[in-house]
């Protein structure tokens, strides 16, 4: 899977361990990206840096400064291995 595909789900996934299923409730709220929370997969509609950043403040809206911090640290090792332009700007 690209890893810009992966960034969202792995988001969701440290968020989830955090503060539950709300972290999926709330990334179902993000504009442009379209959650499968079955499959545990998502797509988007629209550009894929844009709505991860978008992610992210849905996030940092809802639980603080903290929860930027936390989906950084989810996508680390993923964002790794990306060149700068393909790194939504929220975590760099």
């Amino acid at each position: 899977m690209e890893n810009i595909l992966q960034i969202p789900i792995k988001i969701i996934k440290e968020q989830e361990m955090v503060i539950g299923p709300l972290a999926w409730d709330e990334a179902k709220k993000v504009s442009g990206l379209n959650v499968d929370q079955n499959n545990n997969s998502v797509s988007f509609s629209g550009d894929s840096k844009e709505v991860t950043n978008r992610l992210v403040a849905q996030y940092e809206r809802i639980f603080g400064k903290a929860s930027h911090e936390v989906c950084r640290e989810a996508v680390k090792d993923l964002i790794a291995g990306m060149s700068p332009e393909e790194i939504p700007s929220s975590l760099r």
